[in-house]
């Protein structure tokens, strides 16, 4: 068991630069990453942008690179139980106490007059600690856009990947797909090589300009094929562990980004790739999960496109109807998500989102009904567990999504 007093500690660290909020731009982070020595250019990195999958396409690469051989770092966010998780070395979390001791040396050279944010302190301290443990790499998922991200300090990536892009934090990022795309894009340096997702015509356009006038070495993979339950990827054939068609997407995107390496003079051979990929976890995202003796699945669906991704899943599987327990931030695109996730004669079990800024549940049933009035029951229950008895009683599958933070309350409910 982690050191919960430690845990608390750093809680109560990085809460207090909670109210600077977010705050998108650079010069926070670079003022406090020279004042620390400029960690950040002793890391190799594999910078990872975009809607959605960006972080299944992180786990399959630190997999891969931790694999070969390599001391591979990871960042990535928001974590589900504690923030040790963000920082990872070949896949293990950090130590409470390492991590407690990176954030008081980083704590130690904020400016009083240029206070970073939560996340800039959260990120310098990932920096400073990759530096000090000599990572042969570092897999670094953005946390917001991309341009302005606190992780875009940047300047030779090995790789930058853009794994997709939705409307998604349109409030910060932009209200349209090419606003979006833009942000994006900025993770794009010059003549660094470049994976691409499959994107919209809109957004697609703008990356490709960028990519252009930065002279970047570009791969835009086709999804891995699935035959007889084989994903087949170029030569590779290996099998998913992670679920979801999406998947065949994002694995071909990381086994791009291999290939880009490999150019690079990386030992990452064809079995390390294969079993990399197949040794993949990632908690929280289309995760099969027993509670109680139950079987019930588990995901993020946040934003319209992972809501898609997962209802397609479970068509997939011909798993239907479906008892839905959900709990969304209110910043999200309520309306979106139900319309992605809800068919007629589905059940709907709503609760809130606790420690957040959680949307109402009495506001998202009444818009639940408006926009599928056939659902079989909408119903409110004050937390995930109660909301879970009652969804289990019935024959047919239950998915628990809507929010990545109230997976991880749940998850941390169940470890106490």
């Amino acid at each position: 068991m982690p050191n919960l007093d430690t845990i608390q500690k750093i809680e109560a660290l990085l809460q207090s630069y909670e109210r600077f909020g977010v705050h998108l731009g650079l010069e926070a982070s670079l003022k406090l990453l020279t004042d620390l020595g400029n960690p950040h250019e002793q890391v190799p990195v594999i910078h990872v942008a975009g809607s959605n999958g960006k972080g299944s396409v992180c786990a399959y690469l630190s997999s891969i690179l931790t694999g070969s051989g390599y001391r591979t770092g990871r960042y990535t966010s928001p974590h589900l139980i504690d923030w040790t998780e963000r920082i990872c070395i070949n896949n293990q979390s950090i130590e409470p106490e390492a991590l407690y001791r990176s954030l008081l040396k980083v704590q130690a050279k904020v400016d009083p007059n240029c206070s970073p944010t939560q996340f800039e302190v959260l990120t310098a301290a990932m920096w400073l600690y990759f530096a000090e443990q000599k990572v042969d790499i570092a897999v670094i998922e953005v946390g917001l856009g991309g341009r302005l991200d606190a992780t875009n300090v940047i300047e030779h990536p090995l790789v930058s990947v853009i794994v997709s892009i939705s409307r998604e934090h349109w409030q910060r990022l932009g209200s349209t797909l090419s606003k979006i795309a833009f942000e994006k894009a900025g993770i794009l340096k010059s003549n660094c090589p470049a994976v691409i997702g499959q994107l919209p015509p809109e957004a697609r356009s703008v990356i490709d300009r960028r990519i252009a006038d930065l002279d970047c070495p570009v791969i835009y993979p086709e999804p891995a094929r699935s035959i007889d339950g084989w994903a087949h990827k170029d030569h590779f054939k290996y099998q998913l562990p992670l679920q979801g068609e999406i998947q065949l997407h994002n694995s071909a995107l990381a086994i791009a980004a291999i290939e880009f390496l490999r150019q690079q003079n990386w030992n990452i051979s064809d079995h390390a790739i294969v079993n990399g990929i197949q040794n993949t976890t990632w908690a929280g995202r289309m995760q099969w999960y027993d509670w109680n003796g139950n079987r019930i699945l588990i995901d993020g669906a946040h934003n319209p496109a992972s809501a898609e991704a997962l209802r397609q899943y479970v068509d997939q599987i011909g798993k239907a109807p479906i008892q839905w327990v959900m709990g969304m931030l209110s910043t999200k695109d309520h309306a979106d998500i139900f319309k992605a996730l809800l068919r007629s004669q589905d059940s709907l079990f709503l609760v809130p989102v606790p420690d957040h800024s959680s949307a109402d549940p009495t506001e998202l049933a009444s818009l639940a009904a408006e926009l599928c009035p056939d659902l079989r029951t909408c119903q409110i229950y004050p937390d995930v567990p109660t909301a879970l008895k009652t969804a289990i009683g019935q024959p047919e599958l239950t998915v628990f999504c809507g929010s990545l933070y109230l997976i991880g309350d749940f998850f941390k409910q169940q470890r106490s």
